[in-house]
């Protein structure tokens, strides 16, 4: 059983920056990021290949959003948020899978993180 620990979440102002961290107990070929708003489904963010470091974006977050690898650990990810928009507000949470394409889903990805709170204020 995989387990992912996640941290870094809070409130800022429109235009601010946080960075969200993941970890997971073992290692796994994909790790992601989802978001859930209130009412809302959930929809994927990013996700990087543990691998070979490959990484895919939604197209609302390029530009904005950078998953990257810690250096010495491939099972901890972090997701670098920057110019964060109200809309960006929602529950976070990160996703590990055992196998990695260039489209991935949610159905994709088989462990999960607990989730941690990111609010925007205007």
């Amino acid at each position: 059983q995989v387990q992912l620990v996640e941290s870094g979440g809070g409130s800022v102002q429109a235009g601010g920056s946080l960075r969200l961290s993941c970890e997971s107990s073992s290692q796994t070929v994909s790790l992601g990021w989802f978001r859930q708003a209130p009412g809302k489904g959930r929809e994927g963010d990013a996700y990087i290949d543990t691998v070979d470091g490959y990484s895919h974006y939604v197209d609302s977050v390029k530009g904005r959003f950078t998953i990257y690898q810690e250096n010495t650990k491939q099972n901890k990810v972090y997701l670098q948020m920057n110019d964060l928009k109200p809309e960006d507000t929602a529950i976070y949470y990160c996703a590990a899978g055992s196998e990695w394409r260039s489209h991935m889903g949610r159905a994709d990805f088989t462990w999960w993180g607990q989730g941690t709170q990111v609010t925007v204020a205007a």
